[in-house]
């Protein structure tokens, strides 16, 4: 039963700690022929890795990959794929003091209580370092969906609200989100956001994040009703991001405040014998099956909880401390979350069309 595995066709086993020897993944269930080697999913890892800028850690990790298994001659053998990332940048020594400690906000002392020993370096399994491996996985999930389907899928992600600071959707580009290293469609929020986020850092502290994340041009039809919703199946990846609090669809919570005459998506007939949707409040699902629209989803970041500020805490003894983490740490974790967001819906989308495929056939309009 252990939870170390995403997906249902499609999935992936991820392994390794933040100052192990390495990480990595085992990715299983893709089809054969797919054309792919390591430049193709360097790329990914490139826009996660840590140390770009100064409002991320500043560990310098260049997050190479290597493909151990499952290609031949460029192209995937329908076999698993082992995928592997070497750890080159541990300071294991700015751990020692909290070996006995518990931080508060981490996973230090639900692991101890639960496995009875836990690994202290950075966090161990529950690092953030993890979701590495995710984006390496959601590479080969993008190689696959851009073969499978003539009608490619867009998926993009943006930050779109750091702390109390939210964007104006009127500034707001998908272009502009590579520009800045807020991964901010917004770019007059994205230079306000510097000043901003720079006195949080230099003051020791942290701010969370509230990510977007759209697929466009997703077929109807993918996902089931009841148990494996599209729509939960999204919620359950986006979810499993580390330090994600929340996850909405459409627009989720905001739907309390709307009657129903204002929430129904209206839907009418176009020109060319199809029909088309009024608004998009459901996000692109209704009934756990894709609509056609596109799918939008926005998930909560908690600040990250490395904090240079005194907290209280107990050690291993239950004694009352004093203490604050020292070590290399995001002051908002959220910025390196949108292309691990990115990765889990291309994984999640992909799974659920080899899920319909496996029931249903193929969807004619994209194949």
């Amino acid at each position: 039963m252990a939870s170390n595995s995403f997906g249902n066709i499609f999935k992936f086993t991820s392994f390794g700690e933040s100052h192990g020897k390495a990480i990595g993944c085992i990715v299983d269930g893709v089809p054969p022929l797919i054309p792919v080697n390591e430049k193709d999913i360097q790329v990914y890892l490139d826009r996660r890795k840590p140390g770009q800028s100064k409002y991320v850690t500043q560990r310098k990790e260049n997050d190479i990959v290597e493909i151990l298994s499952g290609t031949f001659e460029g192209k995937t053998t329908g076999h698993p794929i082992a995928l592997q990332i070497k750890n080159e940048d541990q300071r294991s020594k700015d751990y020692s003091e909290i070996s006995t400690q518990f931080r508060p906000g981490h996973a230090d002392i639900t692991y101890q209580k639960k496995y009875g020993i836990r690994d202290y370096r950075g966090g161990g399994r529950s690092s953030a370092r993890e979701t590495a491996v995710r984006v390496a996985a959601g590479a080969i999930a993008f190689k696959v969906l851009e073969n499978k389907l003539t009608k490619s899928i867009k998926i993009r992600a943006s930050v779109i609200q750091l702390g109390p600071n939210k964007i104006n959707r009127k500034n707001f580009d998908w272009n502009e989100v590579n520009n800045n290293p807020f991964f901010c469609g917004d770019p007059k929020a994205a230079k306000n956001w510097k000043i901003w986020l720079d006195n949080i850092r230099k003051n020791g502290n942290s701010a969370g994040a509230i990510i977007e994340v759209v697929a466009e041009n997703v077929p109807r039809g993918l996902g089931s009703p009841i148990y494996k919703k599209l729509d939960s199946q999204i919620a359950e990846a986006l979810m499993s991001i580390n330090a994600v609090k929340g996850v909405e669809i459409g627009s989720g919570f905001d739907l309390a405040s709307l009657t129903g005459s204002e929430a129904n998506d209206e839907i009418y007939p176009d020109n060319k014998g199809d029909y088309y949707f009024g608004s998009n409040h459901s996000g692109g699902i209704l009934g756990g099956i894709s609509s056609g629209q596109p799918i939008v989803a926005k998930f909560i970041v908690k600040p990250t909880s490395s904090i240079l500020t005194e907290k209280n805490s107990i050690n291993l003894q239950n004694e009352p401390i004093k203490i604050k983490t020292k070590g290399r740490h995001d002051p908002c974790v959220g910025i390196r979350a949108v292309p691990v967001a990115e990765a889990m819906m291309a994984i999640t989308i992909l799974d659920q069309l080899l899920e319909h495929e496996s029931q249903i056939g193929k969807i004619e309009e994209y194949v």
